[in-house]
């Protein structure tokens, strides 16, 4: 894969995430709050973004999402658990819902 069509894919993928962000925002602030990993401030930010300013955001040259885990312990409950798939998903939110929302620096 080129320089170019990695960036295509990252702005593809940036554009795919804020759309689906914003929209889960504006149906269901406290949910999607919980399922995007982020706080109050950052949601308010993206469900006031304009279709401009998306667009000019998913054009960024980085990804601007990222794995909500650091712990390779819920990385493995997600992937390789095998007993009760679905055990393992709520275990793994638990966890996950324990970790600290995104911040604005």
């Amino acid at each position: 894969m080129n320089t170019n069509d990695m960036m295509a894919e990252i702005r593809d993928a940036n554009l795919s995430y804020l759309m689906l962000a914003q929209q889960m925002i504006r149906s269901d602030k406290p949910t999607a709050i919980f399922r995007l990993g982020i706080s109050a401030e950052i949601a308010d930010l993206i469900e006031g973004l304009s279709n401009v300013q998306i667009m000019k955001l998913a054009a960024t040259n980085m990804m601007l999402t990222r794995f909500r885990f650091d712990d390779g312990a819920i990385l493995g409950m997600l992937t390789n658990y095998n007993k009760d798939k679905s055990l393992a998903q709520s275990h793994a939110a638990i966890l996950m819902a324990c970790q600290p929302s995104e911040q604005i620096s």
